[in-house]
């Protein structure tokens, strides 16, 4: 029995067996007692004999339900779908609406996709339905059975692709015929010529691509044009002046559709070609394409540098070298007004200037970094502070390749560095730390040194400033990713200038921000500030503010904090200073009034236990085990009595769950934590002892001979300690102070 009709579209689903559902939409809205009993299927069909069904007798919403489901009943019996079903299917189609033919098409499309068991056999069945509705009068449909169309030849063998659709092809791109038939025979082309070899290639194919080129519809030659570059590495470089001459055809989308094949060609070109036909060629279009066409222009824009790097060696540095780099130049500047730097409000000139920033580092390689100023740092320097915020982004995201490219010149885009860190645009902001260690690393890694020290303060500023600005924003995802590249500075900047400038400003973060993630963030790089910070009196204060300001906090959320900061202290340091400086204090809050800190305790335990090992730290166990059997004892929040049990049992079974193997691995890279954390105190020691004995160097030369031999040494092992440890912040040899 039915219930009454509701007043919207409901959706009833039927399942037999391991079937797939059939999902059926009924229309309650508007629908009579009879037409409702037209609706119902008996539920004691099967899911084939349904569909069957519902193709002879149900209504256009029953069979594009059916249609559309047609790929799981070909999942679940291939043979019987189609016997049975796509013989009805195929009835149907016959002068149906477009809703049922782009859901035919669309199952068709799905089940030659999924590849599904015994489908080779059944191939040439759909390839006869899909060429039957081909040239549908509605484009769009006919378009979605093309689609099909080209993916079945994927899994068609040659001789039916001959028989079947070579031979109408033949037919339906005659000039009689709609061009919309045409410029399926286009696509069709481009699709099978790589089915087949050279010879039947350039018998049967390249006569009918050729009389396509010469189409009067300037949209079939235009995606005639495209396909040609399947043709010809089937053929060889016969093509060469068919595209020369569609390069100078009177519709600029055939002209940039010749332009494209011919650079995606170039690689099959000899040098006599690539010298007499494309350099000519791309020097015509760059003439034509400043004065007339921007299409052209996008896309030359987009493959200029890949292009001037490959035809660098064909012509001199004097005839061709130069007139490209001024072409690059202009498009740099291409709908920029000279009067105040304003733009033309123009998409494509945008576009252009976006892909001139994706050819910058290209463009280095072809300039030459000798001659980086005079020819190519007024174009950078344009886009680094373009008026549009997608092309600033742009450059942002290409900045670490030019200086890591411009090795010890990288001081001539300090500016540009520092106008992008500036910049009020979080997308360039976002951009540029995407990649900020590779890019700080550049900067501050090469050149003469005394350059770099007098822009340390610039570029400090800028990086706080940039924090700062983010930090102030709503992009909380912005603010944990700048935190977390900002741990490179520990290894990249002067020890006293980073505890003066970035750790205090971490700390802040630490300690006020609400919002998790950038609180680990934050926790993770002031840890790795901690551990390779070579002063032992500034690491002292560093720890005793997590001590003060975090452990024995007054507010319970700060203790919260330290817990979270002992879970990454784990994972930066070593097991032995861990348990010197943080088990102590974490352990101790045990007798935190709050249930909130003991119960992030109890579940901190089983990381803390991993920490130890016997007998060495046979008293620190104690000290743990009394920590769990006064919370077991004393307990008395409900939530904090329940995790301790749960920990107790991981605690029990620590040792035995962990595998040998795994358990060895963490010791041999905790003895390579602790070996370098011995490195940076014997570095420390020599750097005081340097600095003592600076006044007698002059008395001793071969006493400061001595200690620079042993800072070098240490240096040394340090690298090779840290080319080891599988930390994130260690994947790079560690930067001395510029004072050494």
């Amino acid at each position: 029995i039915l219930p009454p009709p509701p007043s919207h579209i409901y959706t009833q689903s039927y399942q037999t067996g391991n079937s797939d559902q059939l999902t059926l939409y009924f229309c309650f809205s508007h629908q009579t007692a009879e037409e409702i009993d037209q609706l119902t299927v008996d539920e004691d069909l099967n899911d084939i004999e349904r569909a069957v069904y519902l193709l002879s007798v149900g209504q256009e919403v029953q069979r594009v339900s059916v249609i559309s489901n047609l790929s799981s009943l070909v999942r679940q019996n291939p043979a019987e779908t189609f016997r049975r079903v796509v013989p009805k299917v195929r009835e149907v189609l016959n002068g149906a609406g477009a809703e049922i033919q782009l859901a035919a098409a669309a199952s068709f499309l799905t089940i030659l996709q999924d590849d599904i068991i015994l489908i080779h056999t059944h191939t040439y069945s759909i390839l006869k339905i899909v060429l039957l509705h081909l040239n549908h009068r509605d484009t769009v449909v006919s378009n979605a059975w093309l689609e099909t169309l080209l993916l079945a030849i994927n899994a068609l063998p040659k001789e039916t692709i001959k028989q079947e659709v070579l031979n109408p092809l033949l037919h339906q791109s005659q000039l009689s015929h709609a061009p919309q038939a045409r410029l399926a025979s286009c696509r069709i082309l481009g699709k099978v010529a790589c089915k087949f070899d050279s010879y039947i290639v350039k018998k049967e194919l390249l006569p009918l691509a050729r009389s396509l080129c010469q189409d009067p519809e300037f949209e079939v030659r235009a995606c005639m044009c495209r396909q040609l570059e399947s043709i010809a590495r089937a053929t060889g470089t016969e093509l060469l002046p068919d595209l020369v001459e569609l390069a100078g055809d009177e519709d600029s989308s055939v002209r940039l559709a010749a332009f494209d094949t011919i650079i995606n060609l170039m690689e099959m070109m000899d040098s006599d070609d690539q010298l007499h036909v494309v350099i000519p060629l791309v020097m015509a279009v760059c003439e034509a394409s400043l004065q007339e066409d921007e299409a052209i222009m996008a896309s030359l824009s987009f493959r200029f540098g890949k292009l001037c790097n490959e035809l660098a060696g064909r012509t001199s540095r004097n005839k061709s070298h130069l007139f490209k780099l001024i072409f690059f130049g202009e498009m740099c500047t291409t709908g920029l007004q000279t009067d105040g730097n304003q733009t033309d409000s123009n998409n494509e000139s945008t576009l252009i200037r976006c892909n001139c920033c994706y050819n910058l580092p290209a463009m280095v390689v072809f300039a030459d970094t000798a001659h980086f100023l005079s020819e190519l740092y007024p174009s950078f320097s344009s886009l680094c502070s373009d008026p549009e915020v997608c092309v600033r982004r742009s450059a942002a995201a290409s900045f670490h390749q030019v200086v890591k490219l411009l090795g010890s010149k990288v001081q001539l885009v300090h500016k540009e560095l520092l106008c992008l860190l500036q910049d009020d645009a979080l997308e360039v902001l976002d951009a540029l730390m995407t990649h900020v260690e590779e890019t700080l690393e550049a900067v501050l890694s090469r050149g003469e040194n005394q350059t770099l020290d007098n822009k340390f303060p610039d570029l400090m500023a800028g990086l706080l400033l940039a924090e700062q600005k983010i930090g102030r924003s709503l992009r909380w995802r912005l603010h944990e990713k700048l935190l977390q590249r900002y741990s490179c500075l520990a290894r990249l900047l002067p020890g006293e200038l980073l505890h003066q400038s970035f750790s205090p400003r971490i700390f802040i973060i630490l300690t006020t921000n609400k919002v998790l993630p950038v609180q680990k963030a934050a926790a993770r790089t002031f840890c790795t500030f901690l551990r390779y910070n070579r002063k032992q009196e500034q690491r002292q204060e560093m720890m005793g503010r997590l001590i003060q300001d975090l452990a024995q906090g007054r507010s319970y959320w700060h203790r919260l904090r330290f817990l979270d900061v002992c879970e990454t202290a784990t994972e930066i340091f070593s097991r032995k200073y861990f348990n010197k400086h943080f088990l102590i204090p974490a352990l101790e809050l045990v007798h935190d009034p709050v249930a909130n800190v003991r119960y992030k305790l109890c579940q901190l335990l089983p990381r803390l236990r991993s920490s130890l090992r016997l007998p060495a730290d046979k008293q620190l166990l104690q000290k743990l085990d009394f920590c769990v059997q006064k919370l077991l004892c004393k307990e008395k929040d409900k939530d904090v009595v329940a995790m301790i049990r749960k920990t107790v049992l991981e605690l029990d079974k620590l040792d035995l769950s962990e595998p040998f193997h795994k358990r060895q691995e963490r010791d041999l890279l905790d003895q390579k934590k602790e070996k370098e954390e011995t490195l940076l105190l014997e570095m420390e020691q020599l750097e005081r002892q340097q600095n003592e004995g600076k006044l007698n160097s002059d008395k001793h030369p071969e006493r400061k001979s001595e200690l620079g031999g042993a800072v070098s040494m240490r240096k040394a092992k340090l690298s090779r300690s840290r080319s080891l440890t599988s930390q994130p912040t260690t994947s790079k040899p560690v930067t001395s102070d510029r004072s050494l």
